[in-house]
């Protein structure tokens, strides 16, 4: 299974990139959502997209409605790992097309859960 992380830190991409592949994600980075538009563009199509909110460029939001206004891209799973955790910009994510929400700060049995939730974690993996 393929993963797409997008975040503007780093730290955070090589972080939530660790958990995945731990699960048998093989991953991409992207440092915004314009950066992992590009990557789609190219035909590398992830079964999962791990999206931050606030970056520069293209922010997390206007990603999700990106990908989801194209139809070519309708089974990539997107899911939100950010700081924003008002319920409104839950409910926003949510309307505009992710699947699900994970608040930073986070662990990796929370990813874990949430994937299996999703039935995106790989077979034999312990959630």
């Amino acid at each position: 299974m393929r993963a797409l992380v997008i975040d503007d830190s780093r730290a955070m991409r090589r972080i939530v990139a660790s958990i995945l592949e731990g699960f048998g994600y093989e991953t991409r980075p992207a440092g915004h959502g314009r950066e992992a538009l590009d990557v789609l563009e190219e035909g590398w199509v992830p079964d999962l997209a791990c999206i931050d909110w606030n970056m520069p460029v293209m922010d997390g939001l206007q990603f999700v409605s990106a990908v989801r206004a194209n139809p070519a891209w309708r089974s990539v799973t997107l899911m939100m790992v950010t700081t924003e955790s008002e319920h409104g910009q839950i409910v926003k994510a949510l309307a505009a097309g992710a699947h699900e929400y994970v608040i930073k700060p986070f662990t990796a049995d929370a990813i874990g859960d949430k994937l299996a939730l999703l039935g995106l974690l790989p077979t034999g993996v312990p959630a």
